[in-house]
Order: C-alpha cells, then sequence, then structure tokens
C-alpha cells in the first residue's frame, strides 16, 4: 500500500497493490500495523456500510462525542467523498478535500477525528464500507449544510441537480454556525 498526499495533511488516500490477471484479482485491504504507521495510531471497533442510489448525498456528518476517525472506500459504484476541517485550532479549519473512490480504483480514504465527512453517488448506485475508530453515537452527531457558501464545496453534480438528502442533512448547521473542535 502507499500513501497519496492530499491538500490536508491528515487526510490521506491509502492506494492498495493490487495483483491481477486473467482470473481476478487480489489485494490486501487494511493491515493494522502498516495503518498505524503510515495513517494515524489509531483502533477501528466498528465497520458500517451502506447503499445508495444515484444524487443520494449523505453527510456531512461529525460526532461531538466518541468523535470518529473513518477509513472509507467503495465496494461498488463510484462516490465523491468529502472531509471538512472542523477543528478550530487547525491551519486547514473550514478546508476541505474531495475524492473520487470508485470500485476500480479501489482507494481508501482516510479521514480523521474532527472532521465532517460525506460523500456523494455519482454512479447508478454505490456500496460504501466505512472503519470507524468509536461507536456511533446519534445524540451527539452534527449535520453540516452540503451546500455551504462559506466552504464552497464542488459536487460534481450528475446534469446538475440538487442531490437527494435525508431530512436531518436538509437541516444541516450553516459553517459559521456549527460546533467545532478545538
Amino acid at each position: 500500500m502507499q500513501i497519496i498526499k492530499t491538500a490536508i495533511n491528515d487526510v490521506k488516500i491509502v492506494e492498495p497493490k493490487v495483483f491481477g490477471d486473467e482470473r481476478g484479482y487480489f489485494m490486501e485491504s487494511f493491515r493494522d500495523n502498516w495503518f498505524r504507521k503510515h495513517c494515524a495510531d489509531v483502533q477501528f471497533v466498528q465497520d458500517n456500510r451502506s447503499r445508495s442510489k444515484q444524487g443520494i448525498l449523505r453527510g456531512l456528518h461529525y460526532q461531538l462525542e466518541q468523535t470518529q476517525g473513518k477509513l472509507v472506500s467503495v465496494t461498488e459504484g463510484e462516490v465523491f467523498d468529502v472531509a471538512v476541517d472542523m477543528r478550530k485550532s487547525s491551519q486547514t479549519y473550514g478546508k476541505w478535500v474531495g475524492v473520487h473512490l470508485t470500485a476500480e480504483n479501489k482507494h481508501m480514504l482516510w479521514v480523521p477525528e474532527g472532521f465532517a465527512h460525506g460523500f456523494y453517488v455519482i454512479s447508478e448506485f454505490a456500496e460504501f464500507s466505512y472503519k470507524c475508530t468509536d461507536y456511533y453515537h446519534p445524540a451527539s452527531e452534527v449535520s453540516l449544510a452540503w451546500n455551504d457558501p462559506s466552504v464552497n464545496i464542488a459536487w460534481p453534480l450528475v446534469n446538475g441537480i440538487a442531490p437527494s438528502l435525508s431530512a436531518k442533512d436538509q437541516e444541516g448547521y450553516a459553517f459559521a454556525d456549527a460546533p467545532f473542535f478545538l
């Protein structure tokens, strides 16, 4: 595996080594000691999966308690995955990174604690996988508005059509009003 840097040093793309031939492929998708050395010294405690149709946007979410670092990947389809720095003391506070994750490129994105995270489904559908460093704590979850003009995420909306959002995400905080991490 290797690391691909992003515009925010703490957010990293993990590119696995894929060995393939006419029979298919093999890849190591996670190795604890490698990840701790090259990405973050964390322990994963929960794995999640979701499946969504084209045009669905999930996020931008973060938790104020039981904060989660996430290693995310796509096992089917394609998404545009985004991490927004919500750490007030960070030099990149309010900045974002967006990455295309696909079943074909097999890239994973490391989103550390203190970042809002979300993704938009570009393909007909996508299956998305998360490894999380803490347990889901719904009482402390926050949604940041996906379209806040001060963050100005360049979502690659299919045919320019506004995304489909959950009720919770429709009520997301404006960045200026959102709780942050120190």
